[in-house]
Formats: structure tokens, sequence, C-alpha cells
């Protein structure tokens, strides 16, 4: 065993990016000792397009003996995959890449999970419903509610809901999600962050935070007995404080994290402050997984620029979240 954590990767969509900055990773950073979850005949592929020196083997065959290696835990994709082109057919690959690497994390042969990017939409015209990796993962292991957390330099967002169509997210902001999503964030934080005492901020629901029920029920109805309930266990819990002032920088230095109730409430703040910086962290799995902050990019997959920096910093933080559970 290396004495760094060794990550399980999944480079995503093979003709997205994932595939070219996983290579890439391997080729900038040979300090991090992972395996890519995938086809290796697709990252040779890539490799020689866009001649990259990354000796690209399978993990029972030897790495090279100078210069960069990838070993991979064998996945065949479906069919050849063409960089910028989606293809249903491999939607399959895609999820079976998942399956192999989680069941990579939990039988202990890696100490945790790096994701590259999907697209949720190819593999719904595949025939199979996906609404993201966070719920695909919280299938796989079992568990009734993850949370999904963003991290980026002095931020952390964590949500209580996450894909949901905007019109539907008021019917799901309810007393168990909103307490249940500020339980898993204070007991992450403790546990794989080092974070002794968390202190979380809690975002309200409507303009304002209800502005006193005079713009809404929710704030004062659910979100804030929820908070009060997790007070009364200890949990430094604070809210619900209106949106469109808690991102202020003397509010942010004196919270480890902010919980969202919506997807686009929290996130376009943090991506504005840390794009490239942030890594995608789901809470509340039995094992530890981080993810880039970007997507497929198919409209420069293929071109040979795809920037790994994203990538690194989510392996990273896996890193560091593993050292810290251990």
């Amino acid at each position: 065993m290396s004495a760094r954590p060794c990550l399980a990767v999944t480079p995503g969509e093979p003709a997205g990016i994932g595939p070219e900055i996983v290579l890439r990773l391997a080729l900038e950073h040979p300090e991090l000792d992972f395996i890519a979850v995938c086809d290796p005949e697709l990252m040779r592929e890539r490799a020689r397009a866009f001649d990259l020196p990354v000796h690209v083997h399978e993990e029972n065959e030897p790495a090279a003996k100078t210069g960069a290696s990838l070993a991979c835990l064998a996945v065949p994709l479906a069919e050849p995959a063409e960089a910028g082109r989606l293809s249903p057919a491999n939607a399959g690959y895609v999820l079976d890449t998942l399956r192999l690497a989680v069941e990579r994390v939990r039988t202990g042969r890696a100490s945790a999970l790096v994701t590259g990017p999907v697209n949720k939409a190819i593999i719904n015209s595949a025939g199979t419903p996906f609404s993201g990796h966070t719920e695909f993962l919280a299938g796989l292991a079992g568990v009734d509610r993850v949370v999904m957390m963003l991290a980026a330099p002095g931020l952390r967002v964590a949500l209580v809901t996450t894909h949901l169509p905007l019109r539907d997210v008021a019917d799901a902001i309810t007393p168990v999600a909103v307490e249940e999503t500020i339980r898993i964030t204070a007991r992450d934080l403790r546990n794989r962050f080092g974070i002794r005492k968390p202190r979380l901020q809690v975002l309200g629901l409507n303009p304002h935070a209800g502005e006193g029920g005079h713009l809404g029920s929710e704030d004062e109805a659910i979100i804030l007995p929820a908070i009060e309930r997790c007070r009364a266990d200890g949990i430094d819990a604070h809210g619900p404080i209106p949106a469109d002032t808690a991102f202020n920088p003397p509010r942010l230095t004196e919270c480890d994290a902010v919980v969202a109730m919506y997807h686009d409430q929290g996130l376009p703040v943090l991506k504005h402050s840390g794009f490239g910086e942030a890594v995608n962290i789901t809470l509340g799995l039995p094992f530890i997984r981080t993810s880039v902050d970007h997507g497929t990019a198919l409209d420069i997959a293929g071109r040979g620029i795809a920037d790994a920096g994203s990538l690194y910093t989510a392996a990273a933080m896996a890193e560091s979240m593993a050292a810290a559970a251990r």
C-alpha cells in the first residue's frame, strides 16, 4: 500500500473531456495514487490523439519503468467513443464504471471515489432514469438521504434539494429534509473535515426569509423548527437567513458551511467565486466521494485543450478527507 490514500477515478462520459483530464492527471501529478475505472483502449486512443506520453496499462500489468503511467480497472465500452459525439450505446458503460468503482471503495481496495463529468440527458435517453451522480450513488449505497455539497476556497455550500425543477422545490422543503441535511452536513464536517464544532448558516427559502410570513410560510413553519431541533442537540446552526445577504464576507467568516434550500440558490455564488477550484462532495455516503465542478465540455472534447485542474482539486480533496477519516 502507498503511504498516500489510493483513489478510484471514473472518467465519466467517454465522448467528453473526462478521459483526457484523467490522462493529464496521471501525467501532471505522478505523486497521486489512483486507478482509473474505464476502458483502457479508450485511454490509449486519447493518449495517442493528444500526444500525451502516458503508459496506459491494466492493473495486473506492470507500469512503465520511467515516465507517467495510468493503471486501469478495465470496463469495456459498448462501442468506440468519438470525442464530442454522444452515443446512448455507451450510457450503460458510464454506469458500470460507477458501480465497479463504488465496489472498489466499499471493499477497502480504494480509499475514496473521484468522479469525472457525465451527461445526464444521454443516460436518460438510453432508458435509465438518472438525475445525477449524487442520487445514483445514494441508491448504490442503499442510503435514504445524502447531501450534495460544493466546496471552494473560503466557501462550502450544502443543498437541501438538488436537481429539481424550480416549481417542485417548495414541496420538497420538508421538516425532515431540512433537519437531515443540517445533521448530515454537521456530522461529515466533523468526521471527514476535522472541524470539531461546525458552524452552519441555514438559508431561508423565500425572499427576505419570508418577511415574517408575508412572503411565504415555509421559513417560519418548516425551516426554523428544523434548525431549533438541531440546535437542541448541540449543532451550531443559525437561520433562516435571507439568501441575498448570507454571502457577504463578514457572514461567511462566521460559518464553516452554508445550507441552501435549492441548487441555484447557493451554487451560482460558489461557482462565481471559485470556478475551477470547486469540488463537488457527496455527504452522507458510507464512503468518500468527490467530483469535478464542470460538465463534459463536448464543445472542446477532442481538441486537446482541456484543463485537469478541477479534477486535481477533487483528487486532492479526496486524499485529504481520506487522511482525516483514518
